[in-house]
C-alpha cells in the first residue's frame, strides 16, 4: 500500500472518530456513534496490517485474537453496575500499552548510530511516564470501584513527600535520556517510578471522587497514546490520542465544576480526606428515622401532581431501571408528571444513570440535569430517591467541616415529601452520614430497590 493511500484511509478513520464523538454526545444517537467508531477502528486495523506486511503477522494475529476475545466476552457479560470498573480497566490497558511502546521504541533506536533525536526521545520519555501513571492509577481506581480495597482515602505520614520524590526521580531519569544519556535502564526506572507514583497518587483520593479521577486518567491515556504516535510517526495515533485526551480533559473539568472542586484539590486527596462516620450515627446525638411501606409510598405518589425520581448507584446495583420505568408509566397514566433528576456524578462514572435509564427506554426529555431540576424541588410533591446518597446530602450546603462541603447537590430536601429506597442505613461511597434520612419530611423504605419499586407498582395497580 502506497504512503499516500494509507494516509488517505487514515484520514477517513480520523473523520469517523470525530463523528463518533459527535454522536456519543447525545444519548439518542450514542449507539450510532459507537457503530461509526467501530467501523473507523476496523479500517485503521486493516490499513495498519497491510502496511506492516508480513512482519510478525502471526504474533499480531494472536494478540488481536486474545484482546478481541476478551473485549467481546467482557462487553457481553459485564453488568451495567460494573461498567465504571470496566472503563477504568480498559483505560489503564491503554496507558500500559503506551508505556510498553515507549520501551520497545527506545530498545529499537538505541543500537542505531548517533544519539536519538530530541523530539523522539522526549516523546518516548513522556509516553512512558504518563502511560505508567495512567496504568497504575487506573488499576487502583478499578480496585476501589470493585471494592477490592476500601473506597475511603488511604493516607500515611509523609505522603506528599514520597509522591514528590518518586515523580522527581522519574522526571530526572527522563531528562537524562532526552539529554543524550543512552542507557535503557533509565527508561525502566522512569516507568517503574511512574507506576509506583500512579498507585500512591490514587490511593489517597476518596471514593466519591472516582468519576473525576477516571476522567483525568482517561485524559492521561489519550496524551500517552498521542505521544506514541510521534514515536511511531503515525498520524492516526496522534489525532486519536489527542481526541481522547481533549475529551477526557473537558469531561474532567466539567465533573470538577459540577462538584465545585478544583483539580489540584482532588489530586491532592483533599476531597474525602477527612475521617468520617458511617450511616446511622453522627455527632448530633441520637437520630431516628421514619419508615414507610410500599402501600403508603404508592398512595403519596398516585395523588401527587409532580414526582421527581432521583436515581443513584443503588438503582444500578439492583438493576431496577426497568421496574422504575414500569412504575413511571403507571404514574403518568394517573395524571402525575414524572421527571428524573440526574446528578453529574451519580453512580460511579459520568453518564452512568443516563445509560441505565436509556436502556429502560425512559424518554430523554424526562432526564433533567441538576441545574434544570433544582429549581423545581420546592414545588415537587414527592421525591423518590433510589440509592442516591452523597449527591443528595444537605451537609454539602450546610456543614463547613464536611468532606463534601461545597459540592452542588440535588436539593431533594426541599420537596414536600421525600421517600428514600435503601437496603440499610449504611453510608454512601464517600463514607459519610446523610442527614436527609432523618428529615421530618423523609420516610425510608428499606429493602432491595427493585423489589421495593415492584411492590410500589403493584400497589399503584390496585389503587
Amino acid at each position: 500500500m502506497s504512503y499516500n493511500l494509507s494516509n488517505l484511509l487514515y484520514l477517513v478513520t480520523i473523520v469517523t472518530f470525530i463523528l463518533a464523538l459527535r454522536y456519543l454526545s447525545n444519548p439518542a444517537h450514542a449507539r450510532r456513534g459507537n457503530q461509526i467508531g467501530a467501523i473507523g477502528m476496523t479500517l485503521a486495523i486493516v490499513v495498519t496490517w497491510i502496511k506492516i506486511g508480513t512482519t510478525s503477522w502471526w504474533a499480531i494475529a494472536l494478540a488481536m485474537l486474545i484482546g478481541g476475545g476478551f473485549g467481546a466476552v467482557a462487553a457481553r457479560r459485564v453488568k451495567m453496575t460494573a461498567m465504571p470498573q470496566m472503563v477504568a480497566l480498559f483505560n489503564g490497558v491503554g496507558g500500559g500499552a503506551a508505556a510498553l511502546i515507549a520501551l520497545a521504541e527506545l530498545h529499537r533506536i538505541l543500537p542505531e548510530p548517533g544519539a536519538p533525536k530530541v523530539d523522539i526521545s522526549l516523546a518516548i520519555v513522556l509516553s512512558g511516564l504518563i502511560g505508567g501513571i495512567s496504568f497504575a492509577g487506573s488499576m487502583i481506581a478499578f480496585a476501589k470501584l470493585q471494592e477490592l480495597i476500601g473506597g475511603r482515602p488511604i493516607t500515611y505520614t509523609g505522603q506528599q513527600f514520597v509522591n514528590g520524590a518518586l515523580f522527581l526521580l522519574a522526571l530526572g531519569c527522563g531528562i537524562a535520556l532526552v539529554a543524550g544519556v543512552q542507557v535503557e535502564w533509565l527508561l525502566w526506572v522512569t516507568i517503574g517510578s511512574s507506576l509506583i507514583f500512579g498507585v500512591l497518587f490514587v490511593l489517597p483520593i476518596g471514593g466519591a471522587d472516582m468519576p473525576v479521577v477516571i476522567s483525568l486518567l482517561n485524559a492521561f491515556t489519550g496524551l500517552a497514546v498521542a505521544l506514541g504516535g510521534f514515536e511511531l510517526e503515525n498520524n492516526l495515533l496522534i489525532v486519536a490520542g489527542m481526541l481522547v485526551g481533549a475529551s477526557g480533559t473537558m469531561l474532567t473539568l466539567m465533573m470538577a465544576r459540577a462538584m465545585n472542586r478544583s483539580i489540584p484539590s482532588i489530586v491532592a486527596g483533599g476531597f474525602g480526606g477527612v475521617v468520617t462516620t458511617g450511616g446511622g450515627g453522627g455527632d448530633d446525638g441520637d437520630k431516628t428515622v421514619r419508615s414507610t411501606s410500599a402501600s403508603d409510598a404508592a398512595v403519596q405518589m398516585a395523588y401527587a401532581s409532580q414526582v421527581v425520581i432521583v436515581p443513584g448507584y443503588g438503582m444500578a446495583v439492583a438493576q431496577a431501571q426497568h421496574a422504575v420505568r414500569e412504575m413511571t408509566k403507571l404514574l403518568e397514566a394517573k395524571g402525575v408528571e414524572v421527571k428524573f433528576a440526574i446528578h453529574p456524578v451519580a453512580g460511579r462514572m459520568p453518564g452512568h444513570m443516563n445509560v441505565l435509564l436509556a436502556e429502560a427506554d425512559v424518554p430523554y426529555d424526562q432526564l433533567k440535569e441538576m441545574d434544570d431540576i433544582n429549581g423545581e424541588f420546592n414545588r415537587t410533591d414527592v421525591s423518590l430517591v433510589i440509592g442516591a446518597n452523597d449527591v443528595t446530602n444537605p451537609d454539602a450546603r450546610n456543614k463547613a467541616d464536611s468532606p463534601i462541603y461545597g459540592m452542588p447537590i440535588l436539593n431533594v430536601d426541599e420537596s414536600r415529601s421525600v421517600i428514600v429506597l435503601k437496603r440499610s442505613m449504611s453510608s454512601g461511597f464517600a463514607g459519610i452520614d446523610n442527614p436527609l434520612f432523618y428529615g421530618e419530611n423523609t420516610a425510608m423504605l428499606f429493602g432491595d430497590a427493585k423489589a421495593s419499586v415492584n411492590e410500589i407498582t403493584e400497589e399503584l395497580k390496585a389503587l
